[in-house]
Protein backbone atom coordinates (compact mmCIF):
# COMPACT_ATOMS: atom_id res chain seq x y z
CA UNK A 1 0.00 0.00 0.00
CA UNK A 2 1.39 3.41 -0.89
CA UNK A 3 1.01 6.63 1.05
CA UNK A 4 0.47 7.14 4.74
CA UNK A 5 3.94 8.35 5.66
CA UNK A 6 2.32 11.61 6.78
CA UNK A 7 -0.84 9.91 8.06
CA UNK A 8 -2.75 10.93 4.92
CA UNK A 9 -2.27 14.62 5.65
CA UNK A 10 -3.63 15.51 2.21
CA UNK A 11 -7.09 14.41 3.36
CA UNK A 12 -7.36 17.23 5.92
CA UNK A 13 -10.76 18.88 5.49
CA UNK A 14 -11.49 21.04 8.51
CA UNK A 15 -10.12 22.54 11.72
CA UNK A 16 -10.63 19.33 13.66
CA UNK A 17 -8.47 17.51 11.12
CA UNK A 18 -5.80 20.21 11.32
CA UNK A 19 -5.80 19.98 15.10
CA UNK A 20 -5.28 16.23 15.00
CA UNK A 21 -2.51 16.48 12.38
CA UNK A 22 -0.26 19.22 13.78
CA UNK A 23 2.67 16.81 14.10
CA UNK A 24 2.24 15.72 10.49
CA UNK A 25 2.05 19.36 9.34
CA UNK A 26 5.35 20.09 11.09
CA UNK A 27 6.92 17.01 9.50
CA UNK A 28 5.60 17.99 6.07
CA UNK A 29 6.96 21.53 6.41
CA UNK A 30 10.38 20.10 7.28
CA UNK A 31 10.20 17.64 4.39
CA UNK A 32 9.26 20.35 1.92
CA UNK A 33 12.03 22.62 3.20
CA UNK A 34 14.48 19.77 2.86
CA UNK A 35 13.70 19.36 -0.82
CA UNK A 36 15.52 22.60 -1.53
CA UNK A 37 13.08 23.67 -4.23
CA UNK A 38 9.80 23.86 -2.29
CA UNK A 39 10.59 26.62 0.22
CA UNK A 40 7.42 28.49 -0.67
CA UNK A 41 5.24 25.48 0.07
CA UNK A 42 7.21 24.78 3.26
CA UNK A 43 6.62 28.37 4.41
CA UNK A 44 2.92 28.20 3.66
CA UNK A 45 2.63 24.92 5.58
CA UNK A 46 4.43 26.52 8.54
CA UNK A 47 2.17 29.59 8.26
CA UNK A 48 -0.87 27.32 8.38
CA UNK A 49 0.39 25.91 11.69
CA UNK A 50 1.04 29.39 13.07
CA UNK A 51 -2.42 30.59 12.04
CA UNK A 52 -4.04 27.53 13.57
CA UNK A 53 -2.17 27.98 16.86
CA UNK A 54 -3.09 31.68 16.96
CA UNK A 55 -6.70 30.74 16.34
CA UNK A 56 -6.58 28.18 19.17
CA UNK A 57 -5.24 30.81 21.56
CA UNK A 58 -7.80 33.41 20.53
CA UNK A 59 -10.66 30.94 20.86
CA UNK A 60 -9.47 29.83 24.30
CA UNK A 61 -9.35 33.44 25.51
CA UNK A 62 -12.83 34.23 24.20
CA UNK A 63 -14.34 31.02 25.54
CA UNK A 64 -12.92 31.75 28.99
CA UNK A 65 -14.46 35.24 28.90
CA UNK A 66 -17.85 33.99 27.72
CA UNK A 67 -18.18 30.73 29.69
CA UNK A 68 -19.78 32.23 32.82
CA UNK A 69 -22.30 34.15 30.74
CA UNK A 70 -23.12 31.09 28.65
CA UNK A 71 -23.62 29.08 31.82
CA UNK A 72 -25.88 31.73 33.34
CA UNK A 73 -28.10 31.81 30.24
CA UNK A 74 -28.20 28.03 30.01
CA UNK A 75 -29.09 27.69 33.69
CA UNK A 76 -31.72 30.44 33.41
CA UNK A 77 -33.27 28.71 30.40
CA UNK A 78 -33.47 25.46 32.37
CA UNK A 79 -34.94 27.28 35.41
CA UNK A 80 -31.86 26.68 37.58
CA UNK A 81 -31.01 30.39 37.86
CA UNK A 82 -32.78 33.71 37.60
CA UNK A 83 -32.44 36.42 34.99
CA UNK A 84 -30.48 38.42 37.57
CA UNK A 85 -27.68 35.85 37.30
CA UNK A 86 -27.53 36.57 33.57
CA UNK A 87 -27.30 40.30 34.23
CA UNK A 88 -24.50 39.73 36.77
CA UNK A 89 -22.58 37.47 34.39
CA UNK A 90 -23.07 39.98 31.57
CA UNK A 91 -21.71 42.79 33.74
CA UNK A 92 -18.64 40.67 34.57
CA UNK A 93 -18.16 39.83 30.88
CA UNK A 94 -18.40 43.48 29.90
CA UNK A 95 -15.94 44.54 32.62
CA UNK A 96 -13.47 41.90 31.40
CA UNK A 97 -13.97 42.91 27.77
CA UNK A 98 -13.52 46.62 28.51
CA UNK A 99 -10.16 45.87 30.12
CA UNK A 100 -8.83 44.40 26.87
CA UNK A 101 -7.14 46.88 24.53
CA UNK A 102 -8.31 46.76 20.91
CA UNK A 103 -6.09 44.77 18.49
Amino acid sequence: MSGGSFDWLYEVQDLEDVQSKQFQLEAMAERLAGLGYAQDAARETEELLVLFRQWQTRVAVRVSRLADLWQAVEYWDSADRTEEAVHAALAKYRADTDAIPPP
